[in-house]
């Protein structure tokens, strides 16, 4: 199937690269580079410009994640790792630094977040059309996992 360049920018940007192209566990890849990337890209940034860059990446990622669905002609395609990234840092949004430890912390809980869909993950997936539906859940299991770091921060301050 030939795809056009824009096509081809939509696929690119929702892999995040080469990310989404692991022929295991691409998620967790992408989520693993969005937390080495969060060091420099996002959490340096202030707390209003990581805010900006969070919603300007949801309204991006949106439609390249709908075009990735009709381009590889399915639902939510495992290839499609740019909503690992929006809730990767969402875990990290209210955080100015965080710890290698810290860092880590929130790769795993925004992990088991992202694979568990509790309640209202799983079901937040209906509330958009298309891409959006797809990145959604992800902004969601990353606020959970948000709080549970901030929570981890609380009891352990060097995180």
């Amino acid at each position: 199937m030939k795809t056009s360049p824009l096509d081809a920018a939509a696929l690119h940007f929702s892999r995040l690269g080469p990310a989404g192209l692991s022929p295991a566990a691409p998620g967790t890849c992408g989520s693993a580079l969005a937390a080495l990337l969060a060091v420099w890209l996002f959490l340096p940034l202030p707390l209003p410009y990581r805010i900006g860059l969070l919603c300007l990446l949801f309204f991006v990622a949106g439609p390249a994640a709908t075009r990735a669905e009709m381009v590889l002609g399915q639902k939510d395609p495992g290839s499609v790792v740019s909503d690992e990234l929006i809730g990767q840092w969402t875990t990290y949004l209210p955080f100015a630094s965080l710890s290698v430890y810290g860092i880590a912390a929130g790769f795993v809980l925004f992990r088991i977040f992202d694979i568990a869909k509790p309640w209202p993950v799983r079901s937040s997936e209906k509330w958009l059309p298309a891409g959006f539906g797809v990145m959604i859940d992800d902004v969601i299991a990353g606020l959970y996992a948000m709080l549970c770091l901030y929570g981890l921060r609380l009891l352990f301050p060097s995180l």
